[in-house]
């Protein structure tokens, strides 16, 4: 018998061997979920009734995006050309991907932010992703972020509100990067758009260099449908859609999703609950003495240094999950905590309370 050589053995390509990989800690989540930014409650009833309603013929077919792209598309005050309905935003993000960045080419992103723009960029471009840490305030870079853009940047991405910071980027600063780079596709990504309703939407079209991401796992409550979009420039739309699998988006969320952006006065209620939430959660923390960034998103990152560790185990105990983010540039210590309805803020805060006692926390 012949021994296989290292040599004849199957390898992936190269960008595959060095980019990083993304392991969500989604074991064992059976408790007040305040970790991973999902709405905390339920999507609107219209959904539900969508999901009832949907027959078992209707599971048989291909899906079928197009229609509903065009019902998006008039939603957000767009044409059909200028949406591209995705799995989700990490969906979304890979294809922007593929569809502009070749092996050599260099993208820009800022530090912290969500870790899904490494590891799609350095599937495309193993040694091409460049990044500008923010300092110690946290704070969007942007003038340092400005004059990271090279003639080689062939993308930027931007999240506003950001993860896991919950810092803005103003529409004006984004604009400016746009007109900086007019090679390179400007992604903002506006996942967390809901939470504070600043956007460049309206800029898509006139822009020809921009392209936005939305979701609807965040305030829409549909993370388990998967289902994201890209908004922008009909010709890079289409680059993108040509990249895009037919059927990316399962059928199920499809059917679903008119009736959810039908529903805008639930979209209201779950945003308003967590806008007072936000701000109820931001009081406790100054009350208690944490640390924290101000955020315009559904989630608040608080610094609780050297027992941040104790502190997402003593929640767990109490049946409340964080996100320990101390694994993020420039986020040692620093645990995040996701805002929800009224009920499940008191629930956070009073575990939170207990716990930083029980850890013995100080600041």
């Amino acid at each position: 018998m012949s021994t296989i050589t290292e040599s004849k053995t199957v390898t992936p390509r190269r960008a595959v061997l060095a980019m990083p990989e993304y392991h969500p800690p989604l074991a064992g989540r059976e408790a007040l979920r305040l970790d991973f930014n999902e709405n905390t409650f339920a999507p609107s009833p219209r959904v539900i009734e969508r999901l009832h309603a949907i027959t078992s013929e209707g599971l048989t077919k291909y899906p079928e995006r197009q229609g509903v792209e065009a019902i998006v598309a008039k939603h957000l005050g767009l044409k059909a050309d200028q949406v591209l309905l995705t799995n989700g935003v990490d969906e979304a993000i890979h294809l922007v991907c593929a569809a502009f960045l070749e092996d050599g080419d260099e993208a820009l992103i800022s530090t912290p932010s969500f870790f899904m723009y490494d590891v799609s960029v350095q599937m495309m471009t193993p040694d091409g992703l460049r990044k500008v840490q923010a300092d110690e305030s946290l704070a969007f870079p942007f003038e340092r972020f400005l004059a990271a853009i090279t003639p080689k940047t062939k993308l930027i991405i931007v999240a506003s509100p950001n993860n896991p910071t919950g810092a803005v980027v103003s529409r004006e600063a984004l604009l400016q990067i746009a007109a900086a780079a007019p090679q390179a596709v400007l992604l903002v990504d506006e996942a967390y758009f809901h939470f504070h309703g600043e956007t460049t939407m309206q800029d898509v079209g006139s822009i020809p260099n921009l392209i936005v991401a939305r979701t609807f796992s965040k305030a829409y409550g549909m993370a388990n449908l998967r289902i994201g979009l890209l908004a922008g420039d009909a010709r890079l739309i289409g680059y993108t859609r040509k990249v895009s699998s037919p059927y990316n988006v399962n059928g199920v969320a499809l059917d679903c999703l008119p009736v959810a952006l039908e529903d805008s006065a639930y979209l209201a209620w779950y945003v308003e609950q967590v806008r007072v939430g936000r701000e109820r959660m931001m009081s406790g923390l100054d009350a208690l003495g944490v640390p924290y960034f101000p955020s315009a998103a559904n989630f608040v990152l608080m610094r609780i240094g050297p027992k941040h560790k104790e502190l997402v185990e003593a929640m767990r105990r109490r049946g409340v999950l964080l996100r320990d983010r101390s694994s993020d540039p420039g986020c040692d210590g620093f645990v995040r905590i996701t805002i929800g309805v009224e009920a499940h803020v008191t629930a956070g805060l009073e575990a939170l309370v207990a716990s930083l006692k029980e850890i013995a926390w100080t600041r």
